[in-house]
């Protein structure tokens, strides 16, 4: 085979639709992969898209066509077939070459492959990849098929583009045009492997564990092969197992044993062994990857509580501590392998065990899903339909299983896939959102999450599991977000309720829940200029998405935190806010293990700099929130609950050992005087969970203002209840001691207590906008030090730039 990257001397032109003089019919050096976007950016034409209001006077580039266009040498080499693949093409295409029409696209989520023998030449060939413009054209789709309901502004659900790329309420509308994956010519004789399905299984017994592999080949002949046998192999752990493929044919199943195969386990359960496997179309094609042995399976069997959602690898369970995942930036060309390692990174670090990719963004890349592999992330992979009625009629079903079938096929080969996803919100959207009477009976995605998947999964894949929907309930006849069943959604808190409301669900599973935050200083002032700088600036409600996103951000820390005086406050006020409520969250749905199985939290990342809900924001600055993640996941966590009127201390130990050992329980004034203590002998099995009552004498403060619970185990990370909020305490403003030096390149600054210390943090970028601190939120007893470690800043930075008042806060200098 003979590959020509098609990856140099693009243009792309504005060609109809409301472009400016200066754009319009004017071809302007374009990269590929890339979008358009960012090509007028490069250019000069456009300011940078994320800045400022620049937004909103952006949106003529999605309402214009626009056209790419390359020239490229070939020369005959006798080949029989000859393909123009592309990989990615954003969205509605029409594809010429030498300007003979090759072929049409319209869908972002799948790859093409056109015949182009009648058009090439000998010589120079001119190629064009004319797009639509995407927001007329969902519009004008959403009218021609009988427009039905969807969230955000635009009818995303008429085309199969990126959904969030249109906008959402973490996300900027950037809906615009681009061959956003690898475009090339292939040349090719007699026969090529088309797709690789490496299924596997794992048989145990005395003798160990036996890797069952199951390879489905599918190859696409040239019509000189069409009547030969071809021979395959398939080649792992130092063995090779030969079939053939019959004249005619076109697959092939080949099956494998590897005796006393290593597992592949989540993080935390074990290691990650990969195995090299490679499949040859002898003498033709070769096809490489690394796979792991390990099944799942989802225990959804009614019991006398409802419905659990237990996820079981090698029929170990797993306590799933998670989050969601949006696409990392809103331009996808902008997310390299080094982008995607850092963000998992950011998941494994906070003692994540799952990301679950979302359904209004991609069906996610290959250094992604190779990453997870290695990393033992376990991933959930939803299908792509988000917060939308889909019609279910051929002009558009026949593009969702397209893409659902080339997506089932390409991520079968890693073991990091464990659950496939119907939809986000659709089934929920049906029946709890008005959106049954407003359909009228028209078709609205069911047929797609009961039938089209997993009859495709049965196919293709039957080994990962399967849910319809999240939320959902298993089952027909009960509500999709009833939290006794399945998976639920929980965002009544952050849309009107207090985040103690959390306590108010008894969940099996959390699937969606959250509260946001503003990005760090740094990243929300590179981007937002109002003057003054302040919540309700015009730049500022650019940035923050969601309805009443500001307002609900006041509602949220009314009841916890003095009200903020200075913009300054107002961050630090509600970035502490939004970890403390996810904290609160966690910690509760946690202690009601084994019958909570686990939580996804919304989110990890962002797409731009905005006010979300996210841990780590878009400059790849971790948010106090991270720093809560990072301590109510855990695998050991103690958590203080209300339990049946008294207080009682939960005791999580999600790791292979049993824990045994003494339980120092004290309650604490502020000023370290202890007013009573207990020691409790305690015993946890292995993945198990043991529940305390708080002795008598330490369940009610004297001065709830100014006394607070600590429990202590080893091993466990400590356990603080506070038995008042931070607006009602009596918190010191400057109840530490401090000093800052410089050590090996970075920067150590220590805090000692002189009294309670509550949620000390180092708002490091704020210090030096390069720099970042590796622990957070930190609470000191008095006495107590904590030495936070600043890397980052260039050397020769004061050390004592991190010490200052609006760079080393706590929850009580936010008191008057």
């Amino acid at each position: 085979m003979t590959v020509i990257e098609l990856s140099e001397n693009w243009t792309v032109t504005a060609t109809a639709g409301p472009a400016p003089e200066n754009v319009a019919g004017h071809a302007i050096p374009a990269q590929v992969p890339g979008s358009v976007h960012l090509d007028l950016h490069r250019a000069g034409v456009i300011d940078e898209p994320f800045d400022g209001a620049n937004e909103t006077a952006q949106q003529w580039i999605g309402d214009v066509d626009w056209t790419f266009e390359t020239t490229f040498r070939w020369h005959e080499n006798g080949s029989e077939r000859r393909d123009l693949v592309a990989e990615g093409l954003d969205t509605i295409a029409t594809v010429t070459l030498n300007g003979v029409e090759i072929g049409r696209t319209q869908n972002q989520h799948r790859s093409y492959r056109f015949d182009i023998v009648s058009a090439l030449v000998e010589g120079e060939n001119t190629l064009r990849v004319a797009f639509a413009a995407p927001v007329p054209a969902a519009h004008a789709r959403s009218e021609e098929h009988d427009a039905r309901p969807h969230v955000n502004h635009h009818p995303y659900n008429a085309v199969r583009k990126m959904a969030s790329s249109f906008g959402w309420d973490w996300g900027i509308d950037v809906a615009g045009a681009g061959i956003w994956k690898p475009i090339r010519i292939e040349t090719w004789d007699t026969a090529r492997i088309a797709s690789v399905r490496p299924l596997v299984d794992v048989r145990t017994g005395d003798a160990g564990a036996t890797g069952i592999l199951d390879a489905h080949i599918e190859i696409e002949r040239a019509d000189g092969l069409k009547q030969k046998a071809v021979q395959v192999d398939v080649e792992i752990d130092g063995q090779t197992v030969t079939a053939e493929i019959a004249a005619g044919a076109t697959s092939a199943h080949v099956h494998v044993e590897v005796a006393d195969a290593d597992l592949w386990w989540p993080r935390s359960h074990g290691a990650q062994p990969l195995y090299d496997l490679a499949v040859r179309l002898v003498g033709l094609d070769e096809w490489t990857r690394r796979i792991g042995f390990r099944t799942v399976r989802v225990d959804i069997a009614p019991d006398e509580h409802g419905t659990p959602y237990a996820v079981y690898v090698n029929e170990q369970l797993v306590h799933i501590r998670g989050a969601n995942w949006i696409p990392d930036h809103a331009f996808l060309t902008e997310i390299d392998g080094d982008r995607y390692a850092r963000r998992i990174a950011d998941a494994t670090e906070a003692n994540m065990n799952l990301l679950r990719i979302w359904g209004g963004g991609i069906y996610e890349s290959e250094e992604f899903y190779t990453i997870c592999d290695e990393q033992g992330v376990l991933v959930q992979q939803d299908f792509l339909l988000a917060c939308a009625a889909y019609a279910e009629e051929e002009w558009l079903a026949d593009e969702i299983e397209a893409e659902a079938r080339e997506s089932i096929a390409r991520l079968s080969a890693h073991p990091s896939l464990a659950i496939w996803n119907g939809n986000n919100e659709n089934i929920v959207g049906y029946s709890d959102w008005g959106w049954r009477a407003t359909l009228n009976g028209k078709t609205w995605g069911e047929a797609y999450y009961r039938r089209l998947f997993p009859r495709l999964l049965a196919e293709l894949d039957p080994t990962r599991f399967y849910s319809a929907g999240s939320p959902y309930s298993f089952s027909s006849y009960v509500s999709p977000n009833l939290d006794t069943h399945g998976t639920t959604h929980i965002w009544d808190v952050w849309n009107e309720k207090d985040y103690t409301a959390y306590a108010d669900w008894k969940p099996r599973f959390v699937a969606e829940f959250g509260f946001q935050g503003p990005p760090a200083w740094t990243t929300l002032t590179n981007v937002v200029h109002d003057s003054p700088l302040e919540p309700y600036g015009e730049q500022m409600l650019v940035h923050q998405k969601a309805g009443d996103g500001n307002l609900k951000l006041e509602r949220g820390y009314g009841p916890h935190l003095p009200a903020p005086a200075t913009i300054d406050d107002w961050h630090w006020a509600t970035q502490l806010n939004q970890a403390a409520a996810v904290r609160f969250g966690i910690s509760y749905f946690r202690s009601l293990a084994p019958y909570n199985t686990g939580t996804i939290v919304w989110q990890l990342n962002d797409d731009w700099p905005v006010i979300s809900w996210a841990a780590v924001d878009f400059a790849e600055r971790r948010k106090p929130l991270w720093y809560a993640l990072k301590a109510v996941y855990e695998p050991r966590f103690i958590t203080v609950q209300p339990q049946e009127g008294i207080l009682a201390a939960v005791l999580l130990n999600d790791h292979a050992d049993a824990w045994s050992g003494d339980v120092a329980i004290r309650r604490i004034a502020f000023d370290g005087t202890l007013l009573a203590e207990a020691t409790v002998a305690a015993e946890i099995v292995a993945r198990g969970e043991a529940t305390i009552a708080i002795p008598s004498e330490l369940q009610t403060p004297a001065d709830a203002a100014g006394e607070v619970l600590v429990i202590d185990a080893p091993g466990f990370g400590r356990g603080v209840h506070n038995f008042a909020e931070v607006v009602d305490q009596r918190l010191e403003k400057s109840p530490f001691d401090v000093s800052a030096e410089a050590v090996d390149g970075a920067v150590r600054v220590t805090v000692t207590a002189r009294s309670y210390v509550r949620d000390v943090f180092v708002l490091a970028d704020r210090g030096h906008v390069d720099a970042a601190v590796d622990s957070g939120l930190v609470t000191l007893l008095p006495g107590e030090s904590h030495a936070f470690l600043v890397t980052g800043a260039p050397a020769g930075t004061d050390p004592a730039a991190f010490t200052a008042p609006l760079v080393l806060r706590h929850a009580g200098d936010l008191q008057a």
